[in-house]
């Protein structure tokens, strides 16, 4: 039994990992190569290192703590942590920050497909899709095009964006499936004190599940609409002498639907209508091995997207234009606890990201190509310091020794730009929380950069949270932050035909002022209001040069925002749990006074589930309202309302979890705002879709 299984985990993973790709590896360049045969290795060596420690007892005997979906609201309060909002735990009415906790439990029962699912679902959050990507939103502020540069995305701690584009993936691009997301803490406000370039507007960190998690094996398969298909398999485990591990692998394909956009309504271009470009592959690894003060983490993520929208005027309806992108890490991390809580965490890494744009120009295939490779290292240390501070110090360094761009014609072949560079990060940071009195305490915390690029920069962040009564929290925030010009920005060119690179570009930057107030209320209730103000100085915008015709990325628009979120939370029994929320927000231009495209000035939202059979049966409901958004053309995208709904069951036969989702359940016809890559303003979305899912743990 245990060795017809091992020869079919190891089986699919070899074809995982090879099928549909495999005649295109030796295009790669060697140090890519080797680093998915890298990680390819340490996956079959983990799954071998599991089944040799089969026979010992599987489960870790160690007191586990009850469920905590059994613990009423105010039980949680005294129980509720967060990390990234201080890189030490926390509770989470003590971090410096307005926070948000996703759980594996709302993922399963809302039936979220991808990490832009679950963002959608959070406070004052949004997201806007143009068939090609997903863009995250916060407080007003996405601009069209923009690859998420402005957020920071982590996992486990590990920053995921780039070092070419700076771009944060949250579709079907993301590192990892999200069933192994155990918890995603979403940190609202600058976060440079502590994390550095790209904690702009906040900080998401999804924390994996680990071995002791999952027991075992776990198979998934999933069908929906547009013919989309998955299928994932994990095993998790951890052993009596302290090892425990976590492999998975996903593989995913949809085909797509046939659209119609009027701007190419011609006989020439098919009467505007596009058959099967809207394809989607993709899949992804994903390990941790940990045995007492080390983890090893790696991952593995390959997409491949058709771009239905014919963008940069590339020829409508041509199946050659397309886009695929590769993203992996390897992470090895130590983490000890000394004598009088003197903490240490140490760490080094090695990231590889490529880009593959194909784009097809009156039958002429053009290529656009980037490769990035980069390592580097952190240290931190945490010290409480006379029952009153913790204080934690650290560094950082990267050494990004390859950021290279192409772009050329293929046949024959003409080449437009052939740019290599490289750079290097060095960075210190130092925090301190100081609890003053017993209900009163003060955080704040200092960062200084230096980029090779272009110098230093320095970003501190400062709260003060008072707890006049046991169960409410006033938070007073104020923070700085910057992103640094990225690569792209800095180089990238056409052989200066219509595009020039921004190579005096300086680091964006923003300045948040907020206050918050959190209430807990008996042990079904928990409440929340926060009003924001920001202002962003040198805005990175692609312009046209007026001297020569050209475009151009300057830093000259200046952005103003100011808001407030409320947010209302119930949990009743330990099965029937709510939240809804409610955001006002206004994000302008501060030379014209206008407001920012793709940017609503209302957002509301509601997440219900319910027992049908209680501890069996579960239905999820979800209501998101967004208001009318600015395009690029000056117009208005209309405002609308999309439910999706989810039956959840487990627990019906021993081991075995279903689950039918519908998306849009009533067919809401609306549009998300695009950037002028794209020919159309904005880009109609799906209507009704479903997805039924089936996983088995054994």
């Amino acid at each position: 039994m245990k060795i017809a299984l091992l020869r079919h985990v190891i089986s699919f993973l070899l074809f995982f990992t090879n099928i549909r790709y495999g005649q295109k590896t030796q295009k790669k360049r060697a140090s890519a190569g080797l680093f998915q045969r890298s990680c390819q290795l340490i996956c079959i060596v983990m799954i071998l290192s599991s089944f040799l420690f089969w026979g010992q007892d599987n489960a870790y005997a160690e007191d586990q703590p009850s469920d905590i979906t059994e613990l009423s609201i105010e039980e949680l309060m005294k129980i509720d942590v967060v990390y990234s909002a201080s890189k030490f735990e926390q509770k989470v009415t003590e971090a410096p920050s307005s926070v948000s906790i996703t759980t594996a439990d709302e993922i399963k029962k809302y039936g979220y497909r991808t990490l832009s699912d679950i963002l959608r679902s959070v406070r004052g959050f949004y997201v806007s899709y143009d068939r090609i990507n997903n863009y995250v939103g916060v407080r007003g502020f996405s601009r069209p095009g923009d690859y998420n540069t402005r957020m920071l995305l982590l996992v486990d701690g590990h920053r995921t964006n780039d070092n070419i584009y700076d771009s944060a993936a949250i579709d079907t691009g993301f590192i990892l499936d999200v069933d192994l997301i155990d918890r995603i803490e979403i940190i609202r406000g600058p976060s440079s004190s502590l994390y550095g370039t790209n904690a702009f507007f906040g900080v998401i960190n999804v924390i994996t599940k680990r071995g002791h998690n999952l027991n075992g094996v776990e198979v998934t398969g999933e069908a929906g609409s547009f013919d989309t298909y998955k299928s994932r398999i994990t095993y998790g485990n951890k052993f009596q002498n302290g090892l425990e591990m976590t492999f998975s692998g996903s593989l995913s394909d949809s085909r797509g639907q046939s659209l119609y956009y009027k701007e190419f309504d011609s006989p020439a271009a098919n009467n505007g209508i596009t058959k099967g470009n809207d394809y989607s592959q993709y899949y992804n690894l994903f390990t941790t091995l940990s045995l007492h003060d080390f983890t090893l983490y790696g991952g593995y993520v390959s997409r491949e997207k058709g771009l239905p929208t014919a963008p940069w005027g590339s020829d409508f309806t041509d199946r050659r234009n397309q886009i695929i992108d590769n993203r992996g890490y390897v992470e090895l991390k130590y983490e000890h606890v000394f004598p009088n809580q003197f903490k240490t965490m140490a760490k080094v890494f090695y990231d590889n990201y490529e880009y593959k744009g194909s784009y097809v120009y009156s039958n002429a295939l053009y290529k656009d190509r980037a490769t990035g490779n980069w390592w580097g290292g952190e240290v931190k240390l945490t010290k409480n310091l006379f029952d009153s501070h913790t204080l934690i110090i650290g560094g950082e360094y990267q050494d990004n020794f390859q950021q290279d761009q192409w772009y050329y014609i293929e046949e024959p072949y003409q080449q437009f730009i052939n740019d290599k560079r490289d750079s290097d990060i060095l960075a210190l940071y130092i925090q301190d929380e100081y609890k003053i009195l017993k209900n009163l305490l003060i955080n704040a915390g200092i960062r200084y950069d230096y980029y090779s690029t272009f110098g230093g920069t320095t970003n501190p962040r400062l709260a003060l949270i008072y707890k006049p009564l046991e169960k409410t929290t006033l938070k007073l925030l104020y923070g700085d932050a910057f992103r640094a010009p990225n690569t792209y920005e800095l180089y990238y060119h056409d052989g200066m035909i219509t595009q020039k690179p921004g190579s005096d570009l300086k680091p964006e930057t923003i300045r948040t002022y907020e206050i918050a107030l959190e209430q807990y209320m008996g042990d079904h209730l928990r409440g929340g209001v926060s009003g924001f103000f920001y202002q962003i100085d040198d805005l990175i915008t692609l312009q046209i040069d007026p001297s020569d015709g050209l475009l151009i990325y300057k830093n000259i628009d200046e952005v103003e925002s100011k808001g407030v979120e409320f947010e209302l939370e119930a949990k009743w029994t330990a099965d029937i749990k709510g939240r809804a929320s409610y955001t006002y927000q206004e994000a302008k231009d501060r030379a014209t006074d206008e407001i920012l495209t793709n940017s609503p000035k209302h957002l509301a939202k509601l997440n219900v589930t319910i027992p049908l059979i209680k501890k069996k049966l579960f239905l999820g409901l979800e209501e998101q309202y967004t208001s009318k958004r600015k395009t690029v053309a000056g117009d208005f995208t209309n405002e609308f309302f999309v439910t999706n709904l989810t039956l959840f069951s487990q627990n019906l036969l021993k081991g075995l979890e279903l689950s039918a989702s519908a998306y849009n359940l009533f067919d809401s016809k609306y549009y998300d705002p695009v950037s002028n890559e794209h020919s159309m303003n904005a880009v109609e979305q799906d209507g009704i879709s479903f997805r039924f899912k089936l996983t088995y743990r054994f």
